[in-house]
């Protein structure tokens, strides 16, 4: 068996597949709730994922016992949340919450990277440009507003490096996940010396690192008492959510494109190049596998809009029950939009002051609307990728729906009309763990390649086809006016 872990945002899930991609058992533990003590602020212990990822490993283990899956686990691969800055202490403790992926607070360090080095010579040299969802602006932000912790860092991680050191007692960190620290030379796959030596981020703060079917640690036997699996198991490296989501879902090659909605919503491409936008409106990745690197356009509040809906106004339903209402209402939303900006706007807008908005509420607007704009509005966001794609000249061939908006059969085919494009749904779509644990079993030999893995275990299971491309197109139009518009106010 391979067992995936993915450190979310809400909580850890850990899986165990087989050599076929089938999953065999999967638990998940919530975490606590993100702290935001000012608007604009989210943070999470690291410690509480440690917690969790251990109820959750435990768990699987128990399910697939319970299930007859009596297989020893022969590799364990690791994904998560990117971009949070975990700082810990020489001897590995933690010196404050970490600040996560959604922050918003560092756009003063944006700003002063931006002077520093410029913004071309950043795209240069990291391929993306200074925003506040990047590690590097929550050190420099710990740097100006407490230099006592600062003082003490010794080492930084991500979420997911960081269960990994407590599993294995190694600090490492794969390609993709530090090409979302800003540190990383993305081009030559390596740290970028030139950006830690202007940053005055000392390079030995840093882990090692590796591609994502490596192999760079085994489980302790501290992580073996905590979990219950083996002392010595192999571990690979891994890769932040997005990019073992990718591989989950076999994008791998150029023309591969996948849309996934989660608390956030990314729209994936692999590349056999660094693909640059030159105003920095796309990142630029290195892939979890070797040698390929991948774009994609972020909307941080993709599910989270439908989250934010569900828990202000619908408390008391599930998520079916709320949508369920909304299929009767027409495409468009009878002119109902939703501007998705809970958390600011990566892309295309790079404003972490943007803001959310409903626009276009008559007398005659139902809760149902509500909730259609709100799923449309999301989709909208993620079709402005779409569109940079087509104007960058990056080829869309396929496309695969992961996430929340692929388990709901209205969001899958709002998602189908405005995308004006097919779209596969998968037999198994599993997320980031899925793909975590391809990568273990690439690593260790399970299969060839990462490719020889996605081959394997990925399976298209259903195409949807677009019913109303032209309607959500003309309502598209109408929403590409809304966020000027709101930046006036």
């Amino acid at each position: 068996m391979l067992l995936g872990i993915d450190v979310g945002t809400g909580g850890t899930r850990a899986i165990l597949i087989d050599r076929a991609g089938v999953v065999l058992a999967s638990h998940s533990a919530e975490h606590a709730p993100i702290r935001s003590d000012h608007i604009g602020w989210a943070e999470q212990d690291p410690e509480d994922w440690w917690r969790a990822a251990q109820e959750a490993i435990a768990g699987v283990l128990r399910a697939a016992t319970t299930a007859g899956h009596t297989a020893a686990v022969r590799a364990v691969g690791l994904t998560g949340q990117m971009h949070g800055c975990v700082m810990l202490d020489a001897s590995g403790e933690v010196l404050r919450p970490a600040l996560i992926w959604c922050d918003q607070r560092t756009q003063p360090q944006c700003d002063w990277l931006t002077s520093t080095i410029g913004y071309e010579r950043l795209i240069e040299l990291t391929a993306n440009p200074a925003l506040p969802n990047f590690t590097l602006t929550k050190l420099l932000w710990v740097r100006e507003h407490q230099p006592e912790i600062f003082a003490r860092i010794a080492h930084v991680l991500c979420p997911k490096d960081f269960v990994r050191l407590r599993l294995t007692g190694e600090y490492a960190m794969d390609l993709q996940e530090a090409s979302g620290t800003l540190l990383l030379d993305v081009v030559h796959r390596r740290w970028s010396t030139e950006m830690a030596e202007r940053t005055g981020i000392p390079l030995g703060w840093l882990p090692r690192l590796f591609e994502g079917p490596e192999i760079c640690a085994r489980i302790s036997q501290t992580g073996a008492a905590a979990t219950g699996l083996q002392a010595g198991t192999p571990v690979a490296a891994g890769a932040g959510d997005q990019g073992a989501g990718a591989i989950g879902m076999g994008i791998l090659t150029p023309g591969s494109v996948s849309a996934t909605i989660g608390t956030s919503g990314v729209v994936f491409a692999a590349t056999a190049q660094p693909t640059l936008d030159p105003k920095g409106r796309l990142h630029t990745f290195c892939h979890a596998a070797p040698g390929i690197w991948h774009v994609m356009g972020v909307t941080n509040g993709a599910g989270l809009s439908l989250r934010y809906l569900r828990d202000t106004f619908f408390a008391s339903r599930s998520y079916d029950e709320m949508t369920a209402p909304a299929a009767s209402i027409p495409p468009g939303s009878d002119g109902l939009l939703w501007a998705p900006y809970l958390f600011g706007e990566r892309t295309p807008h790079l404003d972490p002051n943007a803001r959310a908005a409903f626009v276009g509420i008559t007398a005659s607007t139902t809760a149902a609307h509500y909730v259609r704009a709100v799923l449309e509005g999301v989709a909208f966001s993620l079709q402005d990728t779409f569109t940079l794609f087509a104007e960058l000249g990056i080829p869309v061939e396929s496309l695969r729906l992961g996430g929340g908006g692929a388990r709901s059969p209205l969001w899958r085919q709002i998602q189908a009309d405005v995308y004006g494009s097919a779209v596969q749904i998968l037999e198994a779509e599993e997320g980031g763990a899925f793909g975590a644990a391809l990568l273990a079993g690439a690593g260790v030999g399970a299969w060839p390649s990462v490719a020889a893995a996605c081959q394997a275990a990925v399976r298209p299971a259903q195409t949807i086809q677009p019913l109303h491309a032209a309607a959500m197109a003309q309502a598209y139009a109408r929403y590409r006016k809304l966020y000027p518009a709101l930046r006036q106010v």
